[in-house]
């Protein structure tokens, strides 16, 4: 909840407009994720779904994890987006069921990652690792798969730490989660 939103939870209020969810969308498109500023809300799919509701605009938000530093700076930056593309007090709700998922990571979300230097999430969201197994990860500046594990943890607890054994490059790998 914001100051005064109680008070003022109908102001500017409409009915929704033919083409205000993909103005919404392509709004958000726009919104970088504040810890990889290369990929969007959308793209990293931490948004989850736009509709309208009691006049105002309604949007899903699930964090890459509940405890996730950044959560509260992405929906201020929705919002803030949002009111600035001429959305009045857009509701924002905070979904933590079911969980973010790397799955929901776009192909073109994968690619930015990438080319930012970051390897993306090797296939889809599995428990392979609880067997033992370990994923096959390309480093994102060579494309080997020639790549060690540093720590499991990177720069943030969604990223691993990795080498590459041919260009000796260390990079942060986006955990499968």
């Amino acid at each position: 909840m914001q100051p005064g939103e109680l008070i003022t939870s109908d102001r500017g209020a409409r009915p929704a407009l033919l083409g205000d969810l993909d103005k919404a969308w392509a709004t958000l498109a726009e919104v970088m994720d504040p810890e990889v500023p290369v990929v969007s809300v959308v793209d990293l799919g931490i948004v989850r779904d736009l509709d309208w509701q009691a006049g105002h605009l309604h949007v899903v938000v699930t964090p890459t994890y509940s405890g996730c530093p950044a959560t509260e700076v992405i929906e201020d930056d929705i919002r803030t987006a949002l009111e600035q593309a001429g959305f009045n007090a857009p509701k924002l709700e905070r979904k933590l069921t079911p969980a973010w998922s790397t799955d929901w990571i776009t192909a073109d979300g994968r690619e930015r990652l990438r080319a930012y230097g970051i390897a993306p999430p090797d296939g889809s969201a599995s428990k392979r690792t609880l067997l033992g197994e370990s994923p096959t990860v390309l480093c994102p500046q060579c494309g080997s798969a020639h790549t060690e594990v540093l720590s499991e943890f990177g720069s943030t607890a969604c990223k691993a730490l990795y080498r590459c054994c041919d260009c000796r490059e260390p990079f942060d790998y986006f955990k499968c989660i």
